[in-house]
C-alpha cells in the first residue's frame, strides 16, 4: 500500500466534536502554528533575580531623552519604574503627617505594634513611611520604628497596627521596657492606597446597583481589582490607577524621587485638574491628557461616561478658557468608558457597550466623538491591542475586531473559551502583541480560578486560534525592547521567545509543549486499518539539549464513539519517539518507527516534555493496509 501523508489544517477548532472536525487539530498546550505546521512556542526567562510586590496589572515602556529604557510597572501594591532589570518605588505620597501627629504603643511579647495617628486614612495593606522616631526603650529601637511599614489592621478612624521588623525585614518582639511612645516628632509619610490584587465579591448594603438583592439583603458586586493606565509624556510619565487621582512622574529627577499627585500642593500653577480619574491617556495629537471617566468641574464623583481633556502640551491646565484647548464631553451610549487606545487618526474609546472614535476638530470644540458601534462589549480595561491597523479585543461572549468597521471575529475556539471563562474576574484579562509572530494573545482565568491560568491566540495574517495554560498578568510587546516582557505571579517581568525552556525562576524547567489533530478516517473509514510503520517529519532546529527528542502517539478508534482502542492489550505499540540523530553535514531524524496500531479512525499527537527541546512538525507519513470490518 503506499504510505499516507497526514495533512492537517492549521489552527486548533473546538467548535464541534472531535470527528466533525476531522482534517485539523483539536487541542493543544504551549504550541503555534507556522506557515500551517504546529511548533513547541519560544521560552521565556527573568530579566533579572529582583523582585516586586503585588501583581502586575500594567506594564509600558519609552526611552528618555538621555536613552534611558524605562518601563513603568503597575501592580495592586506599588508602582515601580524597571531600569537595567531593577524596580524602582515611585509610588507616589498622598498625605504626610505634621511632627507629633504619630505615636506608637507596644506590648510585652509581641511584635505588632500599634500606631496612633487622627484621621489617619489608611486602608489595610498599604504603606507608610516613618520618621523622626526615637527608641521605645527596648528592643524597638529607632531604626526599627523608621523606615517603611505595611498597614497590618485598620483599628479604627485613628489608630492602625502593624508588625515590627528590622531593617533587614526580620520579626522584632517587644520587651518590657518597651514603655515609650516614639517621641514627639514623628512623621508618617502615607503612599496612595492600594489595591485589590483579584476581583473580590461582596454582599450587604452597598454592594451592586440600587434594587438588587432581596430586600433586606442589599446586593451583590465585586470589588474591583487595582488596573492602572501609563503613558509618557515627553520622557516624563502620566499615570492613574482606576478610580484614583492623576498622578506624574518627572523622569529628570531620576528614580530616586517618588511621582506626584497632580494637584495645587504638589504643583502651584495647576487649575481644574480631574481628583477621581478611571483611565488616563495621552494623544499623539498635540499632546493633550484625557481623563476617560472623572469629576466634572466642581464635583467630586467620578462621572464614568465623561470625558476631560487638558490644554494642549499641559498636564496642569484642565480649565476651560478662550484662551485654550481645554474642554470635556460626554458619552451616551454604555454605563461606564471601560478603556481607550491610540489608533492611526483616532483615539478608540470602549463603553460597556459601545466604541467610540475621538478625534482632533480644533479651536472652538477641540475634540468630537463619533459612534462606531453599539451593542458590543468587551472583558475588561486590558482586554484589547491595536496591531497591524486593526483593533482586537476579548468581549465577554465572543471576539471582535475594528478596522475601519466594527465586526465579530470568527473564532474556532470561542465555545471552549467562553464556557470556562471566570465571568466575575473579567478585568482580570490582558491582552497583547507578539508582533514576531503576527499574534494577539489574551490571558484569563478559567471558571474553576482566580487568577489568569489560560490564554488564547489569534494569528492575524494566518487567520487561525490555537490556546494554552500559562500566568500573566500583564504583557508588553514593545519595538523598544528585543523580545515581548510580560509580568508573572512570582512577582517579576520575564521576556518570552527566548531559548526554550521555563526561566521564571533560578532553575530551569521544561515546557511540556503537545498538539492533538482530530479524528480522521484511516483510508474510508468503512474497515479496520492496520498502521504497521510511520514515518515522522519533525526539525529540532533551536533545540539546545544534545539529542533532542518528542513523542509522537497513534490514537486508534473503532468508531468516533467508541474511545480509544489499546493496542498494547493486542501486543502493539501505539507510540514513536522521534529524535535527532545527526547535525552534520545536515539534520536527520528518525527515519520510520515500527508500530501496531488498528482501528478505523485515527488521531495523532505530538508531545515533548524534555529541557532544551524546539520542535516543528512536518508532513508525516503512514505505512497502512487494510484488515478486515471487525
Amino acid at each position: 500500500m503506499p504510505l499516507k501523508k497526514i495533512e492537517l489544517a492549521p489552527g486548533i477548532n473546538r467548535e464541534n466534536t472531535r470527528y466533525a472536525t476531522e482534517g485539523g487539530w483539536y487541542e493543544g498546550d504551549k504550541i503555534r502554528f507556522r506557515q500551517g505546521t504546529p511548533e513547541k512556542i519560544g521560552g521565556w526567562e527573568r530579566i533579572s533575580t529582583t523582585t516586586f510586590l503585588g501583581v502586575c496589572r500594567s506594564l509600558w515602556n519609552w526611552v528618555t531623552i538621555g536613552g534611558q529604557n524605562l518601563v513603568g510597572v503597575g501592580t495592586n501594591l506599588k508602582f515601580y519604574i524597571e531600569r537595567g532589570g531593577f524596580y524602582y518605588d515611585v509610588t507616589p505620597i498622598r498625605a504626610t503627617t505634621a511632627a507629633g501627629d504619630v505615636t506608637f504603643a507596644a506590648v510585652n511579647g509581641s511584635s505588632t505594634l500599634t500606631v496612633a495617628d487622627t484621621a489617619h486614612g489608611a486602608a489595610q495593606n498599604d504603606f507608610v513611611t516613618f520618621s523622626g522616631a526615637v527608641s521605645l526603650g527596648g528592643n524597638i529601637t529607632a531604626a526599627v520604628l523608621n523606615q517603611e511599614y505595611q498597614v497590618l489592621l485598620v483599628v479604627d478612624e485613628n489608630s492602625y497596627t502593624i508588625t515590627a521588623k528590622d531593617t533587614a525585614g526580620a520579626t522584632v518582639t517587644a520587651n518590657a521596657s518597651d514603655t515609650g511612645n516614639g517621641g514627639g516628632v514623628v512623621v508618617g509619610e502615607y503612599q496612595i492606597t492600594t489595591g485589590s490584587a483579584i476581583g473580590v465579591p461582596f454582599t450587604g448594603w452597598g454592594a451592586g446597583a440600587w434594587g438588587s438583592g432581596t430586600w433586606g439583603t442589599g446586593g451583590t458586586t465585586t470589588q474591583p481589582l487595582r488596573l492602572w493606565s501609563q503613558t509618557n509624556f515627553g520622557e516624563d510619565l502620566v499615570f492613574a490607577y482606576r478610580g484614583g487621582p492623576l498622578l506624574y512622574w518627572d523622569a529628570s529627577t531620576g528614580t530616586a524621587v517618588r511621582g506626584k499627585i497632580v494637584d495645587t500642593t504638589n504643583y502651584p500653577t495647576s487649575s481644574d485638574v480631574p481628583t477621581a480619574v478611571n483611565y488616563s491617556f495621552v494623544s499623539d495629537i498635540s499632546r493633550f491628557v484625557f481623563a476617560f471617566g472623572a469629576n466634572a468641574l466642581g464635583e467630586t464623583l467620578i462621572d464614568p461616561m465623561l470625558i476631560r481633556w487638558s490644554d494642549q502640551e499641559s498636564f496642569i491646565n484642565w480649565t476651560p478658557d478662550a484662551t485654550n484647548q481645554a474642554g470635556s464631553l460626554k458619552l451616551s451610549h454604555g454605563t461606564e468608558i471601560v478603556t481607550a487606545t491610540q489608533a492611526r487618526q483616532e483615539i478608540l474609546i470602549w463603553s460597556d457597550s459601545a466604541i467610540y472614535s475621538l478625534q482632533y476638530l480644533g479651536y472652538p470644540d477641540v475634540w468630537g466623538a463619533q459612534l462606531l458601534g453599539d451593542n458590543i462589549s468587551i472583558a475588561g480595561q486590558n482586554a484589547t491591542v491595536y496591531a497591524a491597523g486593526v483593533a482586537f479585543w476579548m468581549g465577554r461572549d465572543k471576539f471582535y475586531t475594528y478596522d475601519g468597521t466594527v465586526m465579530p471575529l470568527p473564532s474556532n475556539v470561542r465555545r471552549y473559551v467562553f464556557s470556562d471563562i471566570n465571568s466575575a474576574q473579567y478585568a482580570q484579562v490582558c491582552a497583547g502583541t507578539n508582533e514576531g509572530f503576527n499574534e494577539v494573545w489574551w490571558f484569563y482565568c478559567s471558571s474553576g480560578s482566580t487568577t489568569n491560568d489560560r490564554y488564547v491566540v489569534y494569528n492575524y495574517v494566518e487567520n487561525l486560534w490555537f490556546y494554552g495554560t500559562l500566568g500573566r498578568t500583564a504583557w508588553l510587546d514593545s519595538g523598544l525592547r528585543a523580545f515581548p516582557l510580560a509580568a508573572t505571579y512570582n512577582y517579576n517581568l520575564v521576556n518570552h521567545e527566548v531559548g526554550t525552556d521555563d526561566n521564571e525562576t533560578a532553575v530551569a524547567t521544561a515546557i511540556t509543549a503537545s498538539v492533538t489533530s482530530s479524528e480522521f478516517d484511516l483510508e474510508d473509514g468503512h474497515q479496520f486499518a492496520f498502521i504497521r510503520r510511520v514515518l515522522p517529519d519533525v526539525t529540532f532546529t533551536g533545540s539546545t539539549a544534545g539529542s533532542p527528542a518528542l513523542t509522537m502517539s497513534l490514537l486508534p478508534l473503532q468508531n468516533s464513539g467508541s474511545g480509544y482502542n489499546s493496542p498494547l492489550s493486542e501486543g502493539g505499540d501505539s507510540s514513536a519517539t522521534v529524535t535527532r540523530i545527526a547535525t552534520v553535514p545536515i539534520e536527520e531524524f528518525t527515519g520510520q518507527a515500527f508500530v501496531r496500531v488498528r482501528g478505523r479512525q485515527l488521531a495523532v499527537k505530538i508531545e515533548s516534555t524534555a529541557l532544551g527541546v524546539a520542535w516543528q512538525l512536518g508532513a508525516p507519513r503512514l505505512d497502512i493496509r487494510p484488515d478486515g470490518r471487525r
